[in-house]
């Protein structure tokens, strides 16, 4: 039963945009906040940022604030990952994940349902 769809991977230039989707199942009073997290080959799954389902309070990694930019259309069960300023060190598989639980949402071992992923591959 697929409850996390993620979409709008792609490849796109350094210094470029690409936005990315994350359509829910999961009916949302379960869900406290959506993740967005990303795996380069070789590397750890990387904490990106999240967002608070109800309250659309947003945290996001150093490495990804000030560029990256999450929201969310509750209307629409959906999450949105906004990647401006794209450099080649953001190519990885990107994830969206939700959370049932408030609190250490940068830990992947607090989501409990997770997508597909999609691939973002930026070329320098």
């Amino acid at each position: 039963q697929v409850q996390l769809v993620e979409s709008g991977g792609g490849l796109v230039q350094a210094g470029g945009s690409l936005s990315l989707s994350c359509s829910t199942s999961i009916r949302t009073s379960r869900i406290y906040a959506v993740g967005w997290f990303r795996q380069a080959p070789g590397k750890e799954r990387e904490f990106v940022g999240t967002i608070s389902w109800s309250g659309g309070i947003t945290t996001y990694a150093d490495s990804t604030k000030g560029r990256f930019t999450i929201s969310r259309d509750n209307a629409k069960n959906t999450v949105y990952l906004q990647m401006n300023s794209l450099k080649p060190e953001d190519t990885a598989v990107y994830y969206c994940a939700a959370s049932r639980k408030y609190y250490g949402l940068s830990s992947s071992n607090s989501y409990d349902y997770w997508g597909q992923g999609t691939q973002v591959t930026v070329s320098s």
